[in-house]
């Protein structure tokens, strides 16, 4: 148990946290609603992480929600979930992780306006280079990331406390609205739910646990408990120490948080934990999503070089270099529209919402058309909680669209632009079968 929570403790937490807070008090006008936002989106996430840990327990596959959603819909739709992952979400995640390392390295060598997209670019450049030489991190990375994140995050709550105690009052009023007007809550949620990513993938190495029925909750519960809590720490702090308004407008509140409580050293450490978060949590999305792209068109029925691999080193080399490529575009897209980080959330939030849409459903699709396969573990209180997920998903879809932005298009632009280039194979009766009825 204690394994399956800290895997699952690991998965989720990543170096977004240190980002995504001014954004959510930018959206909202009270710290009540802070901390609220960030409850519901703890909430939210153990009722996707339980609908995800049925459809892996059922229909386990390395390949996660591709394979659930070419089960229940097509390798139509299949092959645009790779297609996404490829030049959207894992490129896209990549970037908004160069773009974090970029503005909290930038806090101590500031080298001007565009310091934090030399430095995002500069780390992708020298991840791609490591990875194409065959250079990899052990399995053991996993662990140190998770022990380095929750103590940043307890240095962080530490830096509030000692603020507290000292009588310090907060850089500006702490009740200070940070939005303009009215909460924007589905912006703030957007945001939150950034930072709670990757417990479908937890979720789905929780279905391996041998108590396969009472494990699973407990792990994921317990898992995303102590998620939420030292999120609502972090969050605390920053409302302590930097005000409602003074956390909106900050680039790097951790820095501004411990410059403020312990100098400079204080603010050269955390900016040390989030860069090496931002490193190891990118070198993983490099790895894995230049896997998906090279296993997705290794199954073409006609040969791509995305679909080659380098014997010598161990690595899809091709696949490498265009995930790097694309990440690096994106850069310069966040740099050109001068959002940077948010710019990256604009372009993938769309997208990624979509497909979790469609997962949502595909558990209710395959309940109904696979009945006979075995289910280790079944989502309580049937179809209610996925349909409360898929209400969720559809939610935040939404609003990821409706203040339309410049990133927000080229990311549905992109996937759009896929979607025509792979017609042919996406067409039933041409190039890949339809197995959306098949079997197993």
């Amino acid at each position: 148990m204690r394994h399956a929570v800290a895997v699952c403790v690991g998965m989720v937490i990543g170096a977004g946290i240190f980002k995504t807070s001014p954004m959510v008090a930018a959206s909202l006008t009270s710290d009540t609603a802070v901390y609220a936002a960030w409850v519901l989106g703890g909430v939210l996430s153990f009722v996707g992480a339980l609908c995800f840990a049925e459809l892996a327990s059922a229909f386990p596959d390395p390949g996660g929600d591709y394979h659930f959603l070419r089960l229940a819909y097509g390798r139509r739709v299949g092959l645009l979930f790779a297609w996404s992952r490829f030049a959207v979400i894992h490129s896209g995640s990549m970037a908004l992780l160069a773009f974090v390392f970029g503005d909290y390295l930038d806090q101590l060598a500031h080298l001007g306006p565009y310091g934090s997209a030399v430095f995002a670019a500069a780390v992708i450049v020298v991840l791609l280079l490591l990875n194409l030489r065959g250079i990899r991190v052990g399995v053991g990375t996993q662990l140190g990331l998770m022990l380095l994140v929750v103590s940043g995050l307890l240095a962080v709550g530490a830096a509030g406390a000692v603020l507290a105690w000292q009588g310090v009052a907060p850089a500006t009023p702490l009740t200070a609205a940070a939005g303009a007007g009215r909460p924007a809550w589905g912006e703030a949620l957007v945001f939150v739910f950034l930072a709670y990513g990757g417990w479908s993938d937890a979720a789905t190495l929780s279905a391996e646990m041998r108590d396969t029925r009472r494990g699973i909750v407990q792990a994921l519960l317990l898992g995303l408990t102590l998620v939420a809590a030292l999120y609502l720490l972090a969050n605390w702090a920053f409302l302590r120490g930097l005000g409602l308004a003074g956390m909106a407008a900050s680039s790097a509140p951790a820095a501004d948080l411990l410059r403020r409580a312990a100098g400079p050293w204080g603010e050269a450490a955390i900016v040390g934990v989030v860069a090496v978060t931002s490193i190891t949590v990118m070198n993983a999305v490099l790895i894995a999503g230049a896997r998906t792209t090279y296993a997705a068109m290794r199954d073409l029925p006609r040969h791509t070089p995305l679909g080659d691999w380098d014997a010598r080193r161990g690595t899809p080399r091709a696949a490498l270099l265009a995930l790097g490529a694309v990440a690096l575009a994106l850069v310069g897209l966040g740099t050109a529209t001068r959002g940077g980080f948010a710019t990256m959330v604009d372009y993938l939030s769309p997208v990624y919402w979509f497909f979790l849409l469609l997962s949502g459903g595909a558990l209710i699709v395959l309940r109904r058309r696979r009945p006979e396969a075995p289910r280790p573990f079944r989502v309580p209180l049937f179809p209610l909680l996925p349909l409360l997920f898929m209400s969720g998903s559809a939610y935040l879809l939404w609003s990821s669209l409706v203040y339309v932005k410049a990133g927000a298009v080229a990311g549905l632009v992109v996937l759009a632009v896929g979607g025509l280039l792979l017609w042919p194979l996406l067409r039933p009766g041409r190039g890949l079968p339809d197995d959306s009825t098949h079997r197993s």
